[in-house]
């Protein structure tokens, strides 16, 4: 799914256009958030893609709804 990814005054933010849902990121599996797990604050998990870490945000990537926990 299409995801963009912000940097706002309280965190980074994940914003996801097909369902007009924009959610803070509230874990990061990787220091440098590329390649690893997020989670956002209603509780998906989404695998972000491998990029530089330092890539410039926003962004706009494909990134993998992972199934929930438990």
């Amino acid at each position: 799914m299409k995801v963009m990814i912000r940097r706002t005054d309280s965190g980074l933010s994940a914003y996801i256009p097909k369902k007009d849902l924009e959610e803070p990121i509230i874990e990061l599996e990787k220091q440098d958030l590329w390649g690893g797990v997020v989670t956002l604050r209603n509780g998906w998990r989404l695998l972000l893609p491998d990029l530089p870490p330092h890539t410039r945000l926003p962004i706009t990537v494909e990134a993998r709804k992972l199934p929930d926990e438990g």
